[in-house]
């Protein structure tokens, strides 16, 4: 399972106060941390207002990679901001994230194309979030064409099915599991991804939803998800899943991370 670590978010309290506050520890403490535990990229969005997020960014991921050098994961909702942001990254990682909506894709393709650069493409265009999994399934092919026009081969793609709140939907997850077992059909190369914790919103008790998410969309091909990798309980939920799944060859995967810490301290 590829980590995409949360933490470094300006959408999340603690962080956009520490943004604020310029608290640079506080900071670079999470990077670590997220590196430590296993995170594959470390994803940096500033979540402040147009005009400060390029210096914000600047400031962000020159913080992170003093303390790892775990790629970088650039998440913005502005596609001109991720190619001045490439240029501070020492190695290549992850863009966060293009749809069909606009010109977003034809802005940052022909900057990752021929690079090592990996992208994550939600299921979205023009009319907005598509309401069936076939609506989303043509926007994704759609997208790959576009990747193929670029010679972006679909290795370096993170499809988000676009992961929308259960206790709004009609039919649970049925049409995300349909459109994460197409797209896997469709190109078995493909990483599949998205935010765990976007499907519990309003719900009590959080942690139960996104984690039976989490094990489901693994069931039907999901392998990559940006979660909080400093919570044990769902890292240990994932481990679980991919031996379970026959992803993990005589569960060393699991037993290392055990050895290594990663669940935390473990009571019998």
């Amino acid at each position: 399972m590829i980590i995409i670590g949360e933490k470094i978010n300006g959408s999340i309290p603690s962080m956009a106060k520490a943004i604020a506050e310029k608290n640079e520890d506080h900071i670079r403490d999470l990077a670590k941390r997220q590196a430590e535990a296993g995170a594959d990229f470390i994803d940096v969005c500033a979540s402040v207002s147009p005009d400060a997020e390029a210096e914000t960014l600047k400031w962000l991921i020159g913080l992170v990679q003093e303390v790892t050098d775990t790629p970088i994961s650039i998440d913005s909702p502005n596609a001109r901001v991720f190619a001045r942001a490439m240029d501070l990254c020492k190695k290549p990682g992850l863009i966060n994230s293009v749809s069909l909506e606009g010109d977003k894709i034809e802005e940052v393709f022909p900057v990752i194309a021929g690079t090592g650069w990996q992208c994550v493409t939600l299921l979205c265009d023009e009319t907005g979030i598509p309401k069936s999994a076939e609506k989303r399934l043509e926007v994704f092919d759609a997208i790959i064409k576009k990747a193929e026009s670029y010679k972006i081969t679909p290795s370096r793609l993170h499809v988000d099915p676009v992961v929308e709140m259960l206790c709004a939907s009609e039919d649970g997850i049925a049409k995300i599991i349909t459109t994460i077992k197409t797209v896997k059909e469709r190109c078995p190369d493909i990483h599949v991804t998205g935010g765990a914790s976007n499907i519990s919103f309003n719900l009590p008790l959080r942690k139960f939803i996104n984690r039976g998410f989490i094990i489901l969309c693994m069931g039907a091909g999901m392998d990559s998800a940006i979660i909080d990798p400093l919570n044990h309980d769902m890292l240990g939920l994932i481990y679980a899943a991919e031996a379970l799944l026959g992803r993990d060859e005589m569960c060393m995967e699991y037993i290392g991370a055990y050895r290594d810490g990663r669940f935390g301290e473990v009571k019998s």
